[in-house]
């Protein structure tokens, strides 16, 4: 049985290589073309990419992939991955394609699809689209053959879009925000937006060279924001991963916060104005206990899913919730984005400071944490670690041991080749000989 080509977030894999190859794309773009295709006179996708220097390529063979099935291709240039869903559904187009491995280093790279609503693909989509790659695409006739253009206006749009979710009649004056763009897809979007509405703006990451997105900053290495917040005496800062589908918040005093307790502190201020629907917020199985327990005692419901925003999305829309997201920072709110918005989400959480006129240290932990802790394991491609009995019988051990006081979730990462091993527990001490031992057999079956 050939192997899955999508992924938890598209189709991801290092650059040039078998997994990510101007080949796959090619066939991918004419094999999504194919699908998408319409009854109706014009087929239209836009194509935006982040920072990397395989962005060129992966470009250029989506192009000549969805074109050879007569689907004019717009090309948007770098812009963040909300973006895409944002203009998908505005610009009246039949797919719209992220190329982006988000968090990842510079030399993997991805592909991401977005349907004629603006939201990512289901399961059923993607697996239709597999099975045209294997099964061969018929092509437009000769003087079918779409065309392809660039968009010259597309940042600036998105730049419109995303300040209209500030609340009306505020502003940003007189507060200094350090953004990291991570040298990634909001290099420029997130800094205008952020002057645009009146704020002093300090930027980091804002210089990509093809190879350097999230390289030592953005979301994932928050650290050089966290020391330029508090050495130029910021009010808070900012950090956005390659694609700016994911953020952090940094406080005035260098401490970071997290998408729970991002979530947290959203969903309870819209429970308060009467805009958190169905009094629920979507998480997945890796947000804080803490996370659900704060929520529990001010009567908000917490529903978990499987890992990936793709998932949450869907269980919003199936129950009909207006809020949800990722530990790791991807907060989707769907009054205003198909996706995760790293930036509308930081906009949310301004707003906040601005109406209640508090600091950013006293909105950015509005739980205390249970104690957690990952560990991710590298596995060579074969290996099936999981499925060894002396992990399954640690894993077993370990949830005996922490019985109700405690969590532990084991998983293939749904991007890398890693195994995640996530704890929780009440004490510390148990916590770490739970997850050392789970992660000492899993590194064995490796």
């Amino acid at each position: 049985m050939a192997e899955k080509l999508f992924g938890t977030d598209g189709v991801r894999g290092e650059a040039n290589s078998d997994k990510m190859s101007a080949e796959l794309a090619l066939k991918l773009g004419s094999a999504a073309g194919r699908y998408f295709r319409r009854d109706k006179q014009e087929h239209r996708v836009v194509i935006g990419k982040d920072t990397r220097l395989s962005g060129y390529m992966i470009e250029n063979a989506l192009t000549a992939g969805f074109t050879s099935t007569g689907m004019n291709v717009f090309l948007l240039g770098p812009v963040p991955t909300p973006a895409i869903g944002y203009l998908t559904h505005s610009l009246r187009a039949d797919v719209g394609v992220m190329i982006s491995a988000s968090h990842n280093k510079a030399t993997d790279n991805g592909i991401k699809f977005f349907g004629p609503d603006g939201f990512k693909l289901s399961d059923e989509a993607e697996n239709a689209i597999e099975a045209m790659m294997r099964d061969g695409v018929a092509l437009a006739a000769p003087e079918n053959i779409g065309r392809a253009k660039r968009i010259d206006d597309a940042r600036g749009r998105y730049v419109e879009y995303a300040k209209t979710t500030f609340p009306s009649r505020r502003r940003l004056d007189g507060l200094r925000i350090v953004i990291d763009c991570a040298n990634g897809a909001a290099y420029r979007t997130a800094p205008e937006v952020l002057w645009e509405l009146g704020a002093e703006v300090i930027p980091l990451g804002v210089e990509p060279n093809g190879f350097n997105i999230n390289k030592n900053c953005g979301s994932t290495h928050p650290e050089m924001a966290a020391a330029k917040v508090v050495e130029t005496r910021a009010d808070m800062g900012i950090c956005l991963d390659g694609d700016a589908d994911r953020v952090v918040i940094i406080d005035e005093r260098g401490k970071v916060a997290d998408g729970d307790q991002i979530m947290g502190l959203i969903a309870g201020r819209w429970a308060d104005e009467g805009r958190l629907a169905g009094d629920t917020l979507v998480a997945t199985v890796m947000s804080n206990l803490g996370l659900e327990r704060h929520l529990e005692a001010r009567g908000i419901a917490l529903k978990r899913t499987s890992v990936g925003d793709r998932y949450v999305v869907e269980a919003m829309r199936d129950g009909g919730h207006s809020l949800g997201g990722e530990q790791s920072g991807h907060i989707v709110m769907t009054d205003y984005a198909t996706t995760g918005d790293g930036l509308i989400a930081a906009l949310q959480f301004l707003a906040g400071m601005v109406e209640t006129g508090k600091k950013a240290s006293e909105l950015a932990r509005v739980f205390e944490p249970v104690p957690q802790k990952l560990i991710n394991v590298r596995y060579e491609a074969g290996q099936h670690p999981l499925e060894a009995d002396e992990v399954q019988a640690a894993i077993a051990e370990g949830e005996t041991a922490l019985g109700q006081n405690g969590r532990l979730l084991i998983r293939k990462s749904g991007t890398e080749p890693l195994i995640r091993v996530m704890a929780e527990a009440i004490d510390p001490e148990l916590l770490d000989k739970v997850i050392n031992d789970v992660v000492a057999a899993v590194k064995r079956a490796c």
